[in-house]
């Protein structure tokens, strides 16, 4: 049977709407969180072909290990399932937000059912996406063998390339703060020799970040009137956060969810006793990656009041300075690493990324510089770079300034987005820093959301092509034609959602999107 379409005015304009379209929106949401953990399986299962292991873990002789990992069948196998499984969890996200189109407690029940099981196989999976948690292991036994990393890399320790640390962290500080060696430290001596056990538990430090931004994100929505079941979806169920801060186990969750529990009490109570709770959670979080420093000045402004003059907004950015480097003195003095963390802040010096704005522009301008002018490639790169970030600072800076207070949040979010979007190098794990006080200040159904879907899904497929470990001792097989493989699924896989499936493909056509959702409401 034909079912006709039916014009519906909204605002002032019509939208022609097909009952059928309710079919891809509404019902329960059980079906989409089941294939999205298959998804998740799927990725935690190629993750034991592709995924990160030291050559020192006794995982790599385990015999149903050895033909995914050391056979091109295996191997071909293994991308294939973090691919699809990748893409499967980007459709069931967007899914889950079609089904749920009202955001009220039983929407709460469901969002909170998709992070869980969508983030329990992740715990088991090896690293996927970035091997950086084998530098936090192998930082950690650097200060367990009573060394400073700040001045000794991680080949100071003998056998640090059979612990997976990536080479180019052999003589360089880690750009860390103290408190986050601290811990790394303490993982270093419950695992001992146990790369895997170090891992896991390292793994473990994200997912109480992620706990921490899974708190606390619903709670400064609130503050600002926004859904904060809907701001929960847009963050913690991301599978960009779940595959960046869980199954890759990037410290930077720890930071951010500090850095977002010390705006919250500071918004939450703009008195003493919330600025100097927001101050000491954000110097923690500096304390973990010094990156979330460009906030304090924020923490400073909600400390001070609303409509309070330039005077005192002065004085609370004294007082937070002030407190912020009396309690960054204590831990560096009790840990002995003192004010190492900001030399080594220089350490990303000189990287840079072809999609990032400034990295493009640095990259081009090294070529012309070496063709035209005879001028050293990586001279050039390094000034451009640097300008950037100096961009960066100084927009981050103006929004100290420029600005409603009701939209401080907002702006801290912006002051960060600006230090990333103006780096030579934009990791996908970066946009996660500020997503989150941008998501609680209000993403809107529209073009914003369209954006921010086509951006998780950009860095998605980045993420799943782009790190990949491949044995070198392949005759017939190697790390780019794994990259090739995963490329070419994960882009068809997004091309299908955007132009081909039937209920995704909604994303893009915003206008039918909401005169659909209208119509359930």
């Amino acid at each position: 049977m034909k079912v006709k379409s039916t014009r519906v005015k909204k605002g002032g304009s019509s939208h022609r709407y097909n009952p059928s379209h309710l079919n891809y929106v509404t019902g329960s949401p059980l079906r989409t969180i089941v294939f999205g953990t298959i998804g998740s399986l799927l990725m935690m299962f190629g993750s034991f072909g592709v995924g990160w292991l030291a050559s020192a873990s006794p995982l790599n002789s385990i015999e149903w290990i050895i033909p995914l990992r050391y056979s091109v069948k295996g191997l071909v196998a293994s991308v294939i399932m973090v691919a699809v499984g990748g893409m499967m969890m980007c459709r069931e996200w967007l899914r889950l937000s079609q089904k749920m189109p009202l955001w009220d407690a039983s929407s709460k029940k469901w969002t909170w059912a998709a992070i869980i099981a969508w983030s329990l196989p992740q715990l088991i999976a090896f690293p996927l996406f970035s091997r950086d948690i084998f530098s936090y292991f192998a930082q950690g036994r650097v200060m367990q063998s009573g060394l400073n990393p700040y001045e000794f890399g991680v080949s100071s320790v003998s056998g640090f390339f059979q612990y997976g640390a990536d080479p180019m962290w052999a003589q360089s500080p880690p750009p860390y703060g103290p408190v986050f060696l601290w811990l790394a430290e303490l993982v270093a001596i419950l695992a001992g020799s146990n790369v895997d056990a170090g891992i896991y538990m390292l793994r473990g430090l994200a997912v109480a970040g992620c706990l921490l931004i899974a708190v606390y994100v619903p709670k400064l929505a609130r503050l600002h009137d926004i859904n904060p079941t809907r701001a929960l979806w847009l963050v913690v169920a991301n599978p960009l956060f779940i595959a960046q801060f869980v199954t890759a186990g990037h410290n930077d969750a720890l930071m951010t969810g500090f850095m977002i529990a010390g705006i919250y009490y500071a918004a939450r109570w703009r008195n003493w006793a919330g600025g100097i709770s927001g101050v000491t959670l954000v110097t923690l979080a500096v304390a973990v990656k010094p990156i979330a420093i460009v906030v304090l000045p924020f923490i400073g402004l909600l400390w001070a009041g609303r409509g309070a003059n330039w005077m005192r907004r002065f004085i609370f950015w004294a007082i937070s300075g002030l407190i912020f480097i009396a309690e960054m003195a204590l831990m560096g003095w009790m840990n002995g690493l003192g004010f190492g963390w900001i030399g080594a802040l220089s350490t990303t010096e000189g990287q840079y990324i072809w999609y990032a704005p400034v990295g493009f522009v640095a990259w081009i301008g090294g070529i012309w510089a070496h063709n035209t002018l005879d001028v050293p490639s990586a001279e050039i790169r390094e000034h451009i770079g640097s300008f950037g970030k100096l961009i960066g600072m100084g927009l981050a800076t103006l929004l100290m300034f420029v600005g409603k207070d009701k939209h401080l949040i907002k702006r801290a979010g912006f002051a960060l987005g600006c230090v990333v979007l103006f780096s030579p190098m934009i990791q996908s794990w970066y946009l996660l820093w500020f997503i989150p006080l941008i998501a609680v200040a209000g993403i809107r159904t529209g073009h914003q959301l369209d954006f921010y879907f086509l951006t998780t899904l950009f860095f998605m497929i980045y993420a799943i092509a782009d790190q990949l470990s491949v044995s070198p001792y392949l005759d017939d097989f190697d790390t780019n034609m794994a990259r090739l493989i995963a490329a070419i699924i994960s882009i068809a896989y997004a091309s299908y959602l955007l132009f081909l499936d039937p209920a995704t493909r909604r994303v893009l056509r915003t206008r039918r999107r909401q005169s659909v959702f209208d119509l359930v409401i």
